[in-house]
């Protein structure tokens, strides 16, 4: 007999509290103040699982709230200075604007926190009469008669061997006419969501990075208020794509980070290693000289773009925002692509809800986007990541800027469109193939290891309660991968979260779920596709500020 759960209804329940749900929410507001609207958050408070590195276009911004500058915004540092780089171990090139198409421009864009703008922005949704709920994941999907209809919220009080603690209460029923997935990348339900109807059928593979970033206070002389930096080449080798960034914003802040695609080859490659490593360089250890870190945070990136974003909408929801993928690769940005999606959703929604209509499929919403600036934002760059995916990055970089600028001037490419092949676990090489990577030990002022970078990203999660890093099969990691890949979730997880620990007994495969930062890089890297990530209790997790 199934357990019985306290029941809300809502006309749409939209989970996830990032750009794409809360635009949604606020659009569905705008559209019909008697639309009834929830928002679910797994954060401990919107904005606490909100990374990016950010600098804003603030196009969808001004569609959907015209005066956020009047209504004080969190958007103030206009960029004012754009530079693109190219690194060798000891010197930075920089690379001519003129050699750049105007779409690659961050002319007219803000340097920003995207978590600082996420707390704004719900605050002008509950004042619409939007309610918001942090703290509660949703850990379950509602499906009826072949139709999502809305979703369970995670237990609490549920102790680490599975019984039931003093304060156990049962996850809430959250059932919508229509349920938006706005779960960022990687979404766990949404992970599902594509598997029961078949959404990325026909479509490319989905594609990932991880980004990296630290948040540091600089001196006053150091900090060059509206520089926006870009760099790829060292430390990175030709094969892995990825690059740097460093955002000079606000009262001498200043935003550093790196980001490693996903589809690197060498399993001993170490993604948060190659981030220390790269903050070394000259061009950038000057700039960190006696400053201070004070935050850290690392979050999976979608980099499919075009060819791999999924059907959107299927019975009675969408996914929308980064749960389908619309970040244009060679600009590094999509929260605006997120939240026009968002936007396009709720208008596809409140027109089915003044028609009488529920839980069926919104069908114009994938005909708007069809039409929409953001799928021409991202045909126009489709190439790109396919093309450094097949030749490495001094090859591609030409071959780049060719179809962006024949795209720019022509809306034509000589590639056609061009396909990722495989999904990013399937493209590590076997570990004795492949040469070790010697990273140096930190030295705590300008680098630093792993457990010094979790405590300040203020993670924290209830230690008595279930694993939220599900093994398939509890053997792999150490008769599988560790012998073919020397368990590269040592490596790849940015948050010291999996351990290989020898033992008299032989190795033991251990998980620090404590440490979990909620990037979901397992759950894309792990060759034998073992790892699921799932919801933890409400409220845990990484508690990100000013990121």
């Amino acid at each position: 007999m199934a357990e019985a759960r306290e029941s809300m209804e809502y006309d749409v329940v939209i989970v996830g509290g990032g750009p794409a749900g809360l635009a949604a929410a606020i659009r569905l507001k705008q559209l019909s103040a008697d639309i009834s609207v929830c928002v679910l958050e797994k954060g401990s408070e919107i904005g606490a699982h909100i990374l990016s590195g950010a600098v804003i276009d603030p196009k969808a911004l001004t569609e959907l709230i015209p005066d956020w500058k009047e209504k004080g915004a969190p958007v103030e540092t206009p960029v004012t200075d754009d530079r693109f780089c190219f690194f060798t171990q000891s010197s930075a090139l920089t690379i001519p604007h003129f050699l750049f198409p105007p779409l690659m421009s961050n002319r007219g864009n803000y340097i920003t926190s995207l978590s600082t703008l996420c707390k704004w922005l719900a605050t002008q949704a509950e004042g619409l009469g939007v309610e918001i709920y942090p703290g509660f994941p949703a850990h379950e999907l509602i499906v009826e008669d072949g139709a999502i209809k809305g979703v369970i919220t995670g237990d609490l009080g549920v102790a680490k061997d599975g019984r039931r603690k003093g304060g156990y209460t049962p996850g809430m029923e959250l059932r919508g006419k229509y349920t938006f997935f706005a779960e960022g990348a990687r979404g766990s339900l949404s992970k599902q969501l594509c598997g029961q109807f078949g959404l990325q059928d026909e479509r490319e593979p989905q594609k990932f990075g991880i980004g990296l970033k630290e948040l540091w206070e600089l001196p006053a002389g150091q900090h060059k208020k509206g520089l926006v930096l870009h760099g790829m080449g060292w430390p990175l080798d030709s094969e892995t794509g990825g690059g740097l960034f460093m955002y000079h914003w606000g009262e001498n802040l200043c935003s550093v980070g790196l980001v490693v695609h996903l589809n690197y080859k060498n399993p001993w490659l170490d993604p948060f290693g190659e981030f220390q490593r790269a903050k070394t360089h000259p061009a950038i250890a000057s700039v960190l000289k006696g400053a201070k870190r004070i935050g850290y945070g690392a979050r999976a990136i979608t980099e499919g773009g075009y060819q791999s974003v999924p059907q959107l909408s299927f019975p009675g929801g969408a996914l929308i925002g980064c749960s389908a993928g619309f970040v244009n690769l060679p600009r590094i940005k999509g929260s605006h692509n997120a939240m026009k999606t968002g936007m396009l959703a709720a208008e596809a929604a409140a027109a089915a809800l003044a028609a009488g209509r529920a839980n069926d499929r919104l069908q114009a919403y994938d005909d708007a986007y069809a039409k929409s600036w953001v799928a021409h934002d991202l045909h126009r760059v489709r190439n790109a990541k396919p093309l450094w995916s097949r030749f490495g990055t001094l090859l591609a970089m030409p071959l780049i800027g060719l179809d962006l600028w024949l795209n720019q001037l022509f809306g034509v490419s000589p590639f056609g469109t061009l396909g990722h092949g495989q999904a990013d676990f399937a493209t590590l090489r076997k570990a004795s193939d492949s040469a070790k990577i010697d990273y140096p030990r930190s030295d705590g002022t300008l680098t630093f290891d792993r457990l010094s970078s979790v405590f300040i990203s203020n993670t924290n999660h209830e230690e008595d309660q279930p694993v939220h890093l599900v093994l398939r099969d509890p053997a792999i990691p150490i008769s599988v991968n560790l012998p073919e890949y020397g368990e590269p979730a040592q490596r790849y997880c940015p948050a010291g979260v999996y351990e290989v620990v020898q033992e008299a007994a032989g190795p033991r495969f251990q998980i620090n779920a404590q440490n979990c930062v909620h990037c979901k890089t397992c759950d894309i890297k792990d060759p034998s596709q073992n790892i699921t990530w799932v919801t933890p209790e409400g409220g845990g997790g990484p508690n990100y500020v000013n990121m």
